[in-house]
């Protein structure tokens, strides 16, 4: 069995293997590329203990140095090396209290989260697979290494991790570990709230997104928040999920649909999520169900609010959850809208022919009614774009200074 190690990967375990030292590539991109799929990063184990990988290379980052990590930078590239190690006790149910390096590869393997990022591979070597890996792959199953049990307590964050795999390989969870992870559920409860939200944005980036009630039917919701379970009460299509495209802030808005602006907002920020997703978010989730008029000044108006990416994703959207009553309407919307588009009627206050600068310089005084009136011109030429030239508009605004008197 043979996987294409990319040319850098390569060197780095020649170079460990001439050196006296086994090394493989391990891990997701051993997984990655069994399945057909391009791993996102080349992991490195070997027997080289961390100052050992120092000194045999010349370019060198101590990023995780405690627990056996060196990243050696090749064609600035950054290729994690570290060494094989045993765990201590993981006294917090999150990190192993101490590690103990050690020179078996399989004692590295074996305190792996599931079978399938248990395997190694060199060219040297071939591939090494202690704990029936490719059997799981081919089976598309999710099994811990060892006892289930013993894994989860050791890192609750592998309870995540094992429904997020599922999700984004589209496997079934073994038995045994589908039942351990009820069990040690109330661990989830020690996980920083940054991890869990990784692992539930990459779950709901995924494939199967509505893998995401595997979290609630294994009663790990009420140990990442009380609003965040409050919100798996909600009824909602899973199957409606995929339909969306697996952006951040879409597929968020799909599972918080239903929940008022302001709880969506409250169960993002409590998992740390960035500010522009969690305003994209509310955006979506307080507009989705307005249906658009098929208007051109209505339409403009909803447009002047949203930027253009926002507005084409609240439409975007609306295809996918809005009644079908509204299905030929919105078709409509969006025609429109992408005829306003082309027409370069002005739907940015910045796009206007008139502004406050110019209102001053024509003797008006800053202030509310300056805003007053901007906002006035500005409604007039969304109803009517042909009206956006500055002469128009500078009489307009004259005629509203007489009425504001």
């Amino acid at each position: 069995m043979k996987i294409q190690v990319p040319e850098a990967a390569r060197r780095i375990i020649e170079q460990l293997n001439t050196s006296g030292f086994e090394a493989y590539v391990v891990g997701g991109c051993v997984r990655d590329s069994l399945l057909g799929r391009q791993p996102e990063d080349w992991d490195i184990t070997t027997s080289a203990k961390p100052e050992q990988v120092k000194e045999i290379f010349n370019r060198t980052v101590d990023t995780g140095i405690q627990h056996g990590t060196v990243t050696v930078l090749i064609d600035h590239e950054g290729y994690e090396v570290t060494t094989y190690r045993i765990d201590g006790e993981y006294e917090d149910g999150r990190h192993p209290k101490s590690v103990e390096f050690t020179g078996n590869l399989l004692e590295d393997l074996r305190r792996r989260d599931f079978t399938i990022n248990a395997m190694a591979y060199s060219d040297r070597e071939g591939l090494v697979d202690a704990f029936d890996g490719v059997k799981d792959l081919e089976g598309r199953v999710i099994r811990c290494v060892g006892n289930p049990l013993d894994r989860f307590t050791e890192d609750a964050l592998r309870i995540l991790r094992a429904i997020r795999f599922s999700a984004q390989l589209g496997f079934d969870m073994e038995a045994e570990t589908r039942a351990a992870i009820s069990v040690i559920a109330p661990n989830m409860a020690k996980v920083s709230k940054e991890r869990i939200q990784v692992e539930l944005t990459k779950l709901l980036l995924s494939d199967h997104p509505g893998r995401l009630k595997d979290v609630y039917e294994n009663g790990i919701g009420p140990y990442i928040s009380k609003h965040f379970e409050a919100a798996g009460r909600q009824p909602f299509k899973s199957e409606r999920f995929t339909e969306l495209p697996p952006v951040k802030h879409m597929r968020w808005s799909g599972f918080l649909r239903l929940e008022q602006p302001e709880d969506a907002v409250r169960i993002l920020k409590e998992l740390k999520l960035d500010n522009d997703t969690i305003y994209q978010t509310k955006t979506l989730v307080s507009l989705w169900k307005t249906e658009i008029p098929a208007h051109k000044p209505a339409i403009r108006q909803v447009m002047s609010t949203l930027s253009p990416e926002l507005f084409k994703d609240l439409l975007w959207f609306q295809k996918v959850f809005c009644p079908p009553s509204y299905k030929n309407r919105l078709e409509k919307v969006e025609q429109y809208s992408e005829e306003i588009l082309r027409a370069g009627d002005c739907i940015r206050l910045k796009d206007m022919a008139v502004t406050g600068r110019e209102l001053i310089d024509a003797g008006m005084k800053p202030g509310p009614e300056m805003g007053t009136v901007l906002n006035r011109l500005f409604q007039l030429v969304l109803e009517k774009p042909e009206c956006n030239n500055r002469e128009y508009l500078m009489k307009s605004a004259e005629q509203f200074i007489k009425e504001q008197g």
